[in-house]
């Protein structure tokens, strides 16, 4: 009888054992490996909001349901992005589509596929030919959007006490105390979901601009780019951000907060400004009455003007040894179509990167209203090494935990920055 039973257990474990290798693959898109349904190519991008996210989806649906023997496994990592693209390559096993998030050529150019013989190149917006095109021709990446990156506020919180959007650092910092004593600190004046390090990041990357490049008496550019650069003047920065935590000027839960909190902030009037250009969309579902409007950032040296911070946003490249090159560039002619170009210039309520449509774009009032302001690269990518952000952003985190004083947070960013320069150099 015992060995009956264990014929028989054995015969039952081989079926299920034949009956998985007959099944697996068939509807599974987390490989990219060909199949009985087609090919699976591998998607990774940078995009982090929900409704961002939900214009992507959309897009891919569209996109499996035209071509249904090309699947997309996509991949939304978040805060793990950079990490993971890093350790991918550094094992020259990069997925066939990912986001160069305004690094096209400086980190990931040796990646990428040349693009040039798409026809949308045609219709490239010509603001960013000298991101995405080298002097040989070569083009990096697909720009499914392009940033205009300054301080988004609640409309309704500043027409309520009477705040217009203010133009100087000086201006920001009284708009700051003015919300926070008005609303009986009811209202947040300025909001960080801190838990995630960028969001730091973003505060000084942008705030460094206007302080250290665009005024004449204060344009560190060249002792940035050739190393030379003393971090003191940096100082301002970490010192702001921290006479604003103590002030009460940001959110007490800065260090824990989660980044997806703010539209249910925003959408019951408790945040005034928050960094860079947060989507109405997902805003508005929680609050129809709600009003965002976006500013460039604010000028910080007397007689300095505002600037936009922006160029490379969300983006596609090929990797160049995808077993998959015509699939992938099939995949890209199908974002470059007009319609296509439209719908995920207003899913993600930014600019489009090509020029054959024209977007309704919730904001586009406010670039008009700015149209005469500059639009400037953003900082890390052009003065920093690669790698910095990451530092950038974990010292704001110790700045308001404590552990670094504004002085140590310009050291540290010293050291990363001359650490880097030499990686780099020995590379």
């Amino acid at each position: 009888m015992k060995t009956f039973f264990k014929s028989f257990l054995f015969m039952t474990c081989i079926s299920f054992l034949l009956i998985g290798c007959s099944d697996g693959g068939s509807s599974d898109k987390g490989g990219n490996n060909g199949s009985e349904d087609g090919i699976t190519l591998s998607l990774y991008s940078t995009v982090t909001n929900e409704a961002d996210q939900t214009a992507m989806e959309s897009v891919i649906k569209q996109f499996e349901e035209e071509y249904p023997d090309i699947n997309i496994d996509y991949n939304f990592p978040a805060g793990e992005y950079e990490s993971q693209l890093r350790v991918k390559m550094a094992a020259n096993d990069m997925p066939d589509l990912f986001d160069t998030h305004g690094w096209s050529q400086n980190r990931y150019g040796e990646y990428t596929m040349d693009l040039s013989d798409m026809d949308w190149v045609a219709d490239l917006d010509p603001a960013l030919e000298q991101i995405f095109m080298d002097e040989e021709g070569k083009v990096y990446a697909y720009p499914i959007n392009q940033a205009k990156d300054g301080l988004t506020y609640n409309k309704n919180v500043l027409d309520e006490f009477g705040i217009e959007p203010p133009s100087t650092f000086d201006e920001l910092m009284t708009a700051l105390e003015t919300i926070k004593e008005e609303s009986n600190g009811e209202v947040i004046p300025l909001w960080f979901g801190g838990s995630e390090e960028g969001e730091f990041g973003q505060f000084f990357d942008q705030f460094a601009t206007p302080l250290l490049i665009t005024h004449p008496d204060h344009d560190y550019s060249e002792a940035l780019l050739d190393g030379s650069f003393d971090w003191k003047p940096y100082t301002f920065l970490p010192e702001k951000l921290l006479e604003m935590q103590e002030k009460e000027l940001i959110n007490v839960d800065a260090l824990t907060a989660q980044v997806h909190q703010k539209t249910q902030l925003l959408a019951q009037d408790k945040i005034a400004f928050v960094m860079a250009t947060t989507p109405i969309g997902a805003v508005r579902e929680l609050n129809p009455d709600a009003e965002l409007g976006v500013m460039p950032v604010p000028a910080i040296h007397e007689g300095g003007e505002q600037s936009w911070i922006g160029g490379e946003r969300h983006t596609y490249a090929i990797w160049k040894d995808t077993e998959y090159p015509e699939e992938a560039k099939t995949f890209i002619e199908f974002l470059a179509q007009p319609e296509i170009v439209q719908e995920l210039a207003e899913g993600t309520s930014l600019p489009a990167g090509l020029t054959n449509a024209s977007a309704d774009i919730y904001f586009q009032p406010y670039y008009d209203e700015y149209a005469d302001v500059m639009v400037e690269p953003y900082f890390d990518r052009v003065y920093l090494p690669s790698g910095m952000w990451e530092p950038m952003g974990t010292v704001g985190q110790e700045l308001l935990s404590g552990s670094l004083t504004p002085e140590e947070v310009s050291e540290k960013m010293a050291t990363e920055y001359t650490r880097l320069l030499e990686q780099e150099g020995s590379e």
